[in-house]
C-alpha cells in the first residue's frame, strides 16, 4: 500500500459535473445556499453543509454507477478502508500489489466554497458493505481486422507468457520453437521427418497496467492455459477408454481426430501417441475452440515410392491368345519428398512440394501377351489405393480394426486407385463401409476398398489395370473423416497391407 496516495490520486477520475451554483463565488444568498443544500441531500448518504467559505478549498465527491454518494474533505477514510481490505482479503491472494475501489464507484475531485458535515465513518460504512474492489494487474487484449474480441486479466505477465509457450508447444516442436522465440534457425533436415521453420498468430495481443475486479483476475498458469484452449467455451465430451484401445484410436472413433490431437487435449494424462492406454480413463475428446489462431509451416521429409510408367506389353506370336508371360517384373522405386506444410491449431490445411530426389529408380513391367486386352491377372506387388498417402488409424488401432484407413493428406476427396491388376468381383453399399469395391487379382489376392465418396467407377466383372482410378475417396458409411480403408485378402485369409505389401515407411 506504499504507493496508495499517489496511485490514488492519478486513478481519480476528473468528472466533469461542476454545479452551476459552484461556479460563481457565493457569501450568503439564501436562495443560493436552499439550492445547494437540496442538491447535497439528493446524494445516497444525507449531508448537510454547515458552512460557506470566502476562500475555495479542495473537495473528494464519491460516485457510485454515477450516483453521488457523498462529499469528503479528505482520502484518509477511504484510503483506511482499502489498507483494512487488503490485509483481511487480498495479501495472501495477491502479494506486493495495490488495490483500489470497485469499477462503479469512483471519486471526483473539484474546489468549493462549502464546508460539509462530516459522514466520513458513514462513507467507509458505504465502501465496506459493497465490498468491491479492483486490484493490480495486467490486461490482455486480443484483437483483429474488427477490434477487441476477447481480453483477460492476469496477476503477472510471467504466468500469460508461461500458459501461452506451453499452448504453443501443442503445435511447434519443443526445440524449434525455443529456437524461434530466440530468433534462431531450427536444426535442419538431416533424415525423414519434420521441422518447424515458423509460426504465427494470426491475431493481435497487446498488454497493459491496469486495475481489474479481483474475482476476475486468473492467478495461475492453468487458468490462462485453459483460456487459450476454449476460452468461454465450457462444453465438454469425454470418452471411456475400452479395452484394446490406442491413442490413435480414440481418435478415429471420436471425430477422426489425430492422436496428436487427443493427446494434446489430454497433455495431462498422455505424453505420448504411443501410450498404453488404461481401461475406464476418462479422456477428452472435445478439440480445441481456441481464442487464436496458431499458424506453422514445416518442413516435411519422406520417403515417397516411385511408379514407373505403364506397364509395357509385348505382343509374342509364339504365345497363345489371353495367355501372358511376364518378362520383367515391375518394381517401385523410391524418392525423398520435401514438403512444406501449413498447419492450422493443429490441423494440416494444405502442402507443397518443394523437392524430390529419386532414390532408388523404378523398374518398368514388361509382359508378352497375345492380345491386347488388359489381363486380369495382377503382379503380385501393390501400389497405394491413394496419393500422398498418410495412415490416420493403423491395423488394430481399435479393437476389430482389422484394415488400415489411408488418407490423402493434400487431397482429402482426391482419386482412389486399383492396388494391382485385376477383375471387379464387388461394387455395393454396406451401412458400415459405404460404398466399397473389391478387386479380384486372380492370383490368389482380393483388395477391398472401403468409404467410397460414390460407387465405384467398374462394373463387376470390368477388369481394371494397376494404377486404374477406380473412384473416389470418401466418408460412407460410419466414417469420421474421408478415408480409403483398405486390406489384402491372401487366399482368403485377410491381411495388413503393411506387412510387406506397401512401403509403410515411419
Amino acid at each position: 500500500m506504499k504507493r496508495f496516495l499517489s496511485i490514488l490520486f492519478m486513478a481519480i477520475l476528473a468528472i466533469a459535473i461542476t454545479l452551476a451554483s459552484n461556479a460563481t463565488k457565493i457569501f450568503s444568498n439564501a436562495s443560493q445556499e436552499t439550492a445547494v443544500v437540496s442538491l447535497v441531500n439528493d446524494a445516497i448518504i444525507d449531508q448537510n453543509i454547515t458552512s460557506v467559505n470566502e476562500q475555495e478549498k479542495m473537495i473528494y465527491k464519491l460516485y457510485d454507477a454515477g450516483v453521488l454518494v457523498g462529499v469528503l474533505e479528505d482520502l484518509t477514510p477511504i484510503r483506511d478502508v482499502l489498507e483494512s481490505a487488503y490485509s483481511i482479503e487480498f495479501s495472501e491472494i495477491f502479494p506486493n500489489k495495490d488495490i483500489y475501489l470497485g469499477e462503479d464507484l469512483y471519486i471526483a475531485q473539484e474546489l468549493s466554497y462549502y464546508d460539509f458535515e462530516d459522514i466520513s465513518s458513514q462513507i467507509a460504512d458505504y465502501i465496506r458493505n459493497r465490498d468491491v474492489y479492483t486490484v493490480q494487474a495486467y490486461s490482455v487484449e486480443f484483437s483483429n481486422e474488427n477490434g477487441i474480441y476477447a481480453n483477460i486479466f492476469v496477476d503477472n505477465l510471467d504466468i500469460y507468457q508461461e500458459a501461452l509457450t506451453e499452448y504453443l508447444g501443442y503445435f511447434v516442436d519443443s526445440d524449434d520453437l525455443m529456437a524461434l522465440l530466440n530468433h534462431q534457425e531450427p536444426n535442419a533436415l538431416t533424415t525423414y521427418g519434420t521441422r518447424d521453420v515458423s509460426f504465427e498468430i494470426k491475431q493481435t495481443i497487446t498488454t497493459s497496467e491496469t486495475y481489474a475486479p479481483s474475482n476476475q483476475v486468473f492467478t495461475t498458469k492453468e487458468q490462462v492455459l485453459e483460456f487459450l484452449e476454449y476460452g468461454d467455451n465450457t462444453v465438454r465430451e469425454y470418452y471411456t477408454v475400452q479395452e484394446f484401445d490406442t491413442v490413435a484410436g480414440v481418435g478415429s472413433k471420436n471425430y477422426g481426430l489425430s492422436a496428436t490431437q487427443v493427446m494434446n487435449i489430454n497433455s495431462d494424462i498422455i505424453n505420448s501417441v504411443d501410450q498404453v492406454l488404461e481401461v475406464g480413463t476418462q479422456l477428452c475428446v472435445s478439440y480445441f475452440t481456441p481464442v487464436i489462431d496458431v499458424i506453422v509451416y514445416k518442413e516435411n521429409m519422406k520417403r515417397e515410392p516411385v511408379y514407373s510408367t505403364e506397364t509395357l506389353y509385348v505382343e509374342d506370336p509364339t504365345i497363345r491368345e489371353g495367355q501372358e508371360e511376364i518378362r520383367q517384373a515391375g518394381q517401385a522405386g523410391s524418392q525423398n519428398s520435401l514438403y512444406l506444410e501449413r498447419w492450422e491449431n493443429g490441423i494440416l490445411i494444405s502442402g507443397e512440394l518443394q523437392s524430390s530426389v529419386v532414390t532408388i529408380q523404378p523398374v518398368q513391367e514388361i509382359i508378352a501377351r497375345g492380345t491386347m486386352v488388359i489381363p486380369g491377372v495382377g503382379t503380385g506387388t501393390f501400389r497405394w489405393p491413394v496419393d500422398n498417402p498418410t495412415i490416420s488409424c493403423g491395423w488394430g488401432c481399435y479393437a476389430t480394426h482389422r484394415a488400415i484407413d489411408i488418407q490423402n493428406m493434400y487431397d482429402r476427396y482426391g482419386s482412389l486407385y486399383a492396388a494391382d491388376r485385376g477383375t471387379v468381383i464387388v461394387n455395393s453399399y454396406h451401412s458400415i463401409n459405404g460404398y466399397y469395391m473389391i478387386i479380384d487379382h486372380g492370383n490368389g489376392y482380393q483388395t477391398y476398398y472401403g468409404h467410397m465418396n460414390t460407387p465405384g467407377y467398374f462394373e463387376v466383372g470390368q477388369t481394371v489395370d494397376k494404377g486404374d482410378v477406380i473412384g473416389q475417396i470418401g466418408m460412407t458409411g460410419l466414417a469420421s473423416g474421408p478415408h480409403v480403408h483398405f486390406f489384402i485378402l491372401e487366399n482368403g485369409e485377410r491381411r495388413n497391407p503393411c506387412d510387406g505389401f506397401l512401403p509403410c515407411y515411419g
